[in-house]
C-alpha cells in the first residue's frame, strides 16, 4: 500500500478528520514549537494512534523534502520526534534579514572530536585523547556546551570514567534521522586491546545510566 494509501486510510478510520486538517494541525504545532516534538503528543492532540501519525508525518515529509518542493523549510523526521527546519541554502537571506552574524562554526578540533564520539559511542575522555595524541578537555567542553554531545553514564572500570555520546541535537544540526545514516568512514582506530581503559573484566562496555555526575578528583 503506498503512503498516500495509508494516509487515506487514517480519515477512514477516524471519521471526519480529513488529511488536511490534520496536516494542518501538524503544521500549526510545529511551527510553534520551534524544536522536535514527540510522535506520542502529536497523536495524542490528533486522537490518533502513533503508528497512523508517523505514516501522516512520513506523507508530509516527502512534500516538504522533494527537489521539486518550493518550501524554504523541511520537515525533519527522527526516530521518535520530528522538527521544522529552514533548508540550507536559504541562510543567507535568512542572516541578512535578522541581522545575524556569521559564525557559530565548529573548530577543526571540536569537529575532530565529534566525529570520533559520533563513530565511537559511547566513549570516555581517555579514548578521545588517545585517539587524538592530545588533550581534549576543551573541545569536549565545547561540544557540551553546544549540546552536541553528552554525559551517557559511567564505565564499569577502575575509576568509573564518565562516557559520552551524541544527543539529538547533534541528529538535527548535521541533517540526520539516526546515527545509522552517519556517513561511512575509513578512519583507522586503534584496536580496544590497545586502549584498556575502555575495557572491563570481561572486555565490555557497562554503562549506568543514572548516575550522571562527574566523579572528582
Amino acid at each position: 500500500m503506498t503512503d498516500e494509501n495509508n494516509v487515506k486510510s487514517i480519515t477512514d478510520a477516524d471519521g471526519a478528520a480529513t488529511i488536511k486538517s490534520l496536516e494542518g494541525a501538524i503544521e500549526a504545532i510545529l511551527y510553534a514549537a520551534g524544536y522536535p516534538v514527540k510522535y506520542e503528543k502529536i497523536a495524542e492532540v490528533l486522537g490518533l494512534d502513533v503508528r497512523n501519525t508517523k505514516t501522516l508525518i512520513a506523507h508530509m515529509s516527502e512534500a516538504y523534502n522533494s527537489e521539486s518542493s518550493k518550501h524554504g523549510i523541511s520537515l525533519l523526521t527522527f526516530e521518535d520526534s520530528c522538527q521544522f527546519c529552514t533548508k540550507e541554502q536559504y541562510a543567507p537571506y535568512i542572516r541578512e534579514a535578522l541581522g545575524i552574524r556569521r559564525g557559530g562554526n565548529l573548530s577543526a578540533s571540536s569537529m575532530e572530536v565529534l566525529a570520533i564520539v559520533a563513530y565511537n559511542q559511547p566513549v570516555t575522555r581517555s579514548f578521545v585523547d588517545q585517539i587524538r595524541g592530545v588533550d581534549s578537555s576543551y573541545a569536549m567542553n565545547s561540544l557540551i556546551d553546544k549540546a552536541l554531545i553528552e554525559a551517557c553514564g559511567r564505565l564499569d572500570a577502575p575509576g568509573r570514567p564518565m562516557l559520552y555520546a551524541t544527543t539529538e541535537k547533534f541528529l538535527r544540526v548535521f541533517g540526520l534521522r539516526s546515527l545509522s545514516e552517519l556517513p561511512e568512514t575509513e578512519i583507522m582506530l586503534p584496536a580496544k586491546e590497545d586502549l584498556p581503559i575502555l575495557q572491563d573484566d570481561d572486555g565490555q562496555l557497562s554503562i549506568d545510566g543514572e548516575d550522571n555526575e562527574e566523579q572528582q578528583g
